[in-house]
């Protein structure tokens, strides 16, 4: 049984988006939500998006974790 790393690069890949540092670095910059927007209601996603986000939540599954990371990063207020 292979074990896979839940971790920001993997949730990308899974998301089907460009997984390296920069990339990841350079969406959440690009992507940044306000407070009243909830990460699965960011209009960026795509539906299919949307939903495995939702779904990896709403199961609390082992991806919980680094689906709150990436919430977290995107509301975060940028640095001048």
């Amino acid at each position: 049984m292979e074990l896979q790393d839940h971790n920001l690069d993997t949730l990308f890949q899974q998301l089907n988006l460009d997984s390296d540092p920069a990339s990841i670095d350079a969406f959440i910059a690009s992507h940044q939500l306000s407070a009243d927007v909830k990460l699965i209601d960011a209009d960026f996603w795509t539906p299919a998006q949307a939903a495995f986000l939702k779904e990896l939540l709403r199961e609390d599954a082992e991806w919980a974790p680094t689906v709150d990371e990436l919430n977290v990063r995107l509301h975060e207020t940028p640095q001048p």
